[in-house]
């Protein structure tokens, strides 16, 4: 049987103490040596020794003792020990404990008092309990509150012992007499916990003729009536609307710990919208008044779920739930943010997005670390809005598009995104976005925005003017011709500042791996992703030193390219718009000649690299196109590229809504499941919250969310058969994962005419694994089962393995102790991940960062491209963010990027390469990354184990 353990200490099992130099302290009459001896005692009996020569030694040299201190060691020593023997009788030597402890509740001093009161609220013998029962009693009424909180604990704990009710019958209405007159507010606590645990309908009356003073009592009592309201309304669930009014009233308690449990009591027991609304405006208030983030936390974590389920009533709560945002912690920003995007409607919108325009403007005001991540949220958020009502996107995109020069790149990508996708949708936005675009254009810095920009540029310039200032302002930003020129004594001198010149960039070599949208990798110079240190002007010229001609000359062609491509486009346009051919002539010429220099700076041993392959023909390709326009090809050029980016967005858009009809599709009720009609029902004596509460119960009725649907097939899938079937012990186990802790429930079934003795579960394990308790003896009888728990935390993602044995005597040989092997039980990562969405950039920036690779070649019997990958999706319980039209078509190969998050918030990233070869076969690769080695090298056996197509 089990022991039940009241105290833990810590034991450094190094230096273990001896039984013999604890029995010298102890009869020594040093006191601190006396003190020092008992802790070793406590030390080892805690760690399953039983040293039963140090009682007598106990009992006549510390027992008589007046030290405070000793006497507490001794009532933890009497504590531990055991005090039947093997029939569960009392030792009859424990009657000389008895004495003293009467002694002890009839000791002048409240200390000695107080704790041995205590130490009698774990004691489970009865026959020692009842001759103290008298100075038990009459300590309810000793003068020390520290006295009387122990003895109403102590009543609680003799009358709930298996003879309690016999022995101390009259406990309930001693109780109750002394809470109507106690004063301290511990010892009410104590009195009302005694009656809730013991006589539940006393403390029900006793709370519902006190209801007028609720709000005066102590926190802790206040607490107690809470769990007794939780308690009483689980058992009977018609009369919550009474109950539900004390809480509505403790609400306004001084205490936020009160107010916290008020506010989640209210939402578990009632779905009225008062009821509701009062939990949510309790909960914006302790997000305000509180300071510890980890409680910030805790109160968004309640919104969230308040979210989900009552999102209605949380829309009108959307401003104070953004108020915490002025909290620094990044953390609680985020999820204060995700909370409000999904409570935006037509009617709150503008508030939200002034909101969040001046949470911008704040960014660029104030000196702060995380101001840039901060601010790449804030855009994030802003943007989402402006997607979903287009309307309030004239408000806020002038005002993000000063941040499209900010140091902090993901921020600056994120704005110059949002710019692209309303220029787009807005059209009423263009003219005034094209032209701040082009005057904001010169302080950008990083290349990848550069880009983006260029490609607006390009697309969106449509008239003359427009078409001629892109021009302009992209000659400006490339600076003076040529791009370098070499000196009779062999110097390099950038034309533009005429000197020498080095750029600085904190990117130092162009050529890289980077991976691409499609997920498949690229040696090419897009890889300048940081940003540079601004250029240096001379002689106060803007076009001595743009940014553009920074970001080539340190050696990015892919910009290069791009900026040929915008000056092929705005020339196309030209002819278009341009009635003079000369004009049209004389841009075409200085577009060329632009592109001709940047061949051959890359071309040049200027830069340590030279141009890449794709860039330069690219750049020539532009060049070939000027010199030689076709009506299919400008058509390609001015139209067919816009309206691939209207196709794209029409994907997304589409994507997302069918995503959000998933999330909205809800569980129906079975067609004879009883449904109350709420208006021909009696509304005699019922307030308004609770017919609130009747009509909000009967729609989750009708609607189907009280049903909650067990999936036995899965359960049946998690028994594991841990022995043979012709083994002398059976035992199989029963396994639950739940974030944090796995449960293993053992069913071991005897199989032998014997009985088993000291039969032990021991167990096992490997990787980040850890067992909870030690193993436990247990004897079976023939032909007999016993379930046995055991529980095993867990710190990472990764697979784990727990093995071990059965091991038992015979009754026929007890000397002689058998062993049987377990299966080993191997615990799934899928039980830890979930699949999740993140942005392309974000994935390809954690791709680069992320250290550990597992790199697993397909080998599979399946031969479609499309089924292959599904399989992986559904294997990996992952979840596919390349989008399905990128994957339509048949071409014979096949890339996507699959993401998912596990329970410890670790990040799991897969891309999948496939091609079918020309035997029919797939082959290709698939590449692993993770942060930790354990989600790598886990995901990686699980795909080789079940890519072949099997289950």
């Amino acid at each position: 049987m089990e022991k039940s353990c009241t105290l833990l200490v810590h034991f450094d099992k190094a230096t273990p103490a001896l039984a013999n130099e604890i029995k010298e302290s102890l009869e020594g009459n040093d006191v601190e040596s006396k003190i020092e001896a008992l802790k070793k005692a406590i030390m080892l009996l805690l760690n399953g020794e039983t040293i039963p020569q140090l009682f007598i030694t106990i009992i006549r040299y510390v027992l008589p003792s007046e030290d405070h201190t000793i006497q507490k060691l001794l009532l933890l020593y009497l504590e531990l020990i055991e005090k039947t023997d093997s029939k569960g009788k009392v030792l009859p030597e424990m009657i000389l404990i008895c004495q003293n402890l009467r002694n002890n509740l009839q000791h002048p001093n409240e200390f000695i008092r107080g704790v041995t009161l205590r130490f009698l609220c774990r004691l489970n013998e009865s026959e020692i309990v009842e001759p103290l029962l008298p100075s038990i009693l009459s300590n309810l009424e000793h003068r020390h509150p520290f006295v009387r909180r122990n003895a109403v604990l102590a009543v609680m704990s003799v009358y709930r012992l298996p003879q309690g009710e016999q022995l101390l019958d009259s406990a309930p209405e001693i109780v109750e007499k002394f809470l109507t007159s106690e004063q301290d507010s511990s010892s009410k606590r104590n009195a009302f916990l005694m009656l809730f645990n013991c006589a539940q309908d006393r403390a029900v009356d006793y709370l519902f003729r006190n209801v007028d003073r609720i709000a005066d009592w102590g926190e802790q009592l206040q607490m107690v009536v809470l769990e007794l309201i939780r308690k009483v309304c689980r058992a009977n669930k018609a009369e919550k609307g009474k109950y539900i009014k004390i809480i509505i009233s403790l609400l306004n308690a001084q205490s936020t710990a009160v107010v916290y449990e008020c506010a989640t009591t209210l939402v578990s027991l009632s779905s009225a919208p008062t009821a509701i609304r009062a939990a949510a405006n309790t909960y914006c208030q302790l997000l305000l008044s509180q300071s510890d983030n980890n409680v910030k936390l805790i109160v968004l974590d309640r919104l969230n779920e308040l979210r989900i389920s009552h999102r209605e009533i949380m829309v009108d709560m959307v401003m104070d739930v953004l108020r915490a945002l002025s909290t620094p912690n990044l953390d609680i920003r985020k999820k204060t943010i995700d909370i409000a995007l999904d409570l935006i409607t037509p009617r709150n919108v503008d508030e939200v997005v002034m909101m969040l325009k001046k949470e911008v403007v704040k960014t660029q005001n104030l000196e702060h670390e995380k101001n840039g991540e901060y601010r790449q949220m804030l855009v994030q958020a802003i943007h989402s809005c402006a997607i979903k009502f287009p309307e309030v996107a004239s408000t806020v995109v002038h005002l993000l598009m000063d941040f499209l020069g900010d140091s902090n790149v993901a921020s600056a990508i994120d704005v110059v995104v949002f710019v692209r996708e309303i220029i787009e949708t807005n059209p009423k936005l263009r003219v005034s976005i094209i032209t701040r675009l082009l005057d904001t254009f010169y302080q950008i810095r990083a290349a990848r925005v550069c880009s983006c920009a260029l490609w607006i540029i390009g697309e969106y310039c449509l008239s003359l003017s427009e078409v001629e200032n892109g021009i302009v302002t992209i000659k400006q930003c490339l600076g003076e011709l040529p791009f370098f020129t070499v000196t009779e004594e062999g110097e390099v001198q950038d034309q533009g500042a005429k000197k020498v010149q080095q750029v600085n960039s904190t990117t130092v070599s162009s050529r890289r791996p980077a991976i691409l949208a499609d997920g498949t990798y690229a040696t090419q110079s897009a890889a300048l992703e940081t940003a540079m240190s601004p250029p240096t002007f001379v002689q106060g010229s803007l076009s001595s030193t743009g940014n553009l001609r920074s970001l080539i000359l340190s050696g990015d062609f892919f910009l290069g390219a791009v900026v040929a491509c915008t000056l092929t486009k705005l020339v196309l346009r030209l002819e278009e718009v341009q009635p003079s051919k000369v004009e049209v002539n004389k841009a075409s010429t200085q577009a060329l000649l632009y592109m001709v220099s940047m061949l051959q700076l890359g071309e040049s041993s200027v830069l340590p690299q030279p141009i890449d392959n794709d860039s330069r023909d690219r750049i020539v390709l532009c060049m070939r196109l000027l010199c030689n326009t076709g009506d299919e090809v400008r058509k390609i050029w001015l139209q067919s590229c816009r309206e691939s980016f209207v196709k794209m967005l029409a994907d997304k858009q589409h994507r997302e809504t069918e995503e959000l009809k998933a999330k909205a599709q809800i569980s129906n009720a079975q067609p004879d499941d009883l449904i109350d009609f709420y208006h021909l029902k009696s509304r005699k004596g019922m307030s308004q919250l609770e017919l609130e509460d009747e009509v909000q119960d009967d729609l989750k009725r009708a609607t189907g969310e009280f049903t909650k649907d067990g999936d036995d097939a899965n359960k049946l899938n998690r028994i594991l058969q841990l022995t043979g079937f012709s083994d002398p012990v059976y035992a199989e186990a029963y396994v639950t994962v739940h974030h944090y802790d796995i449960v293993l429930d053992v069913t071991v079934i005897n199989r032998t005419k014997e009985t088993l003795q000291n039969l032990c579960l021991e167990l096992a394990t490997m990787g980040d694994l850890k067992l909870v308790e030690r193993p436990q003896n247990y004897t079976l009888a023939p032909e007999s089962s016993k379930q046995i728990k055991a529980n095993i935390k867990v710190s990472s993602t990764e697979t784990g393995v727990i093995f071990g044995n059965i091991v038992y005597e015979t009754s026929s040989n007890v000397l002689e102790r058998n062993v049987i092997v377990l299966n080993d039980i191997h615990i799934d990562i899928m039980d830890y991940i979930s699949p999740a969405s993140c942005a392309d950039v974000a994935f390809r920036t954690m791709w680069a960062e992320f250290e550990w690779e597992n790199k697993v070649a397909v080998n599979t019997v399946l031969q479609d491209e499309k089924e292959f990958l599904d399989h992986i999706i559904k294997s990996t319980n992952m979840k596919c963010l390349t989008p399905p039209s990128a994957l339509e078509g048949e071409c014979g190969f096949l890339a996507a990027n699959l993401y998912a998050k596990s329970v410890f918030g670790e990040d799991a990233l897969v891309n999948v390469s496939i091609e079918k070869q020309t035997d029919g076969k797939l082959g290709g690769y698939i590449r692993i990354r993770s942060k930790t080695q354990g989600i790598a090298l886990s995901l990686g056996d699980k795909i080789t184990l079940k890519q072949k197509g099997g289950t």
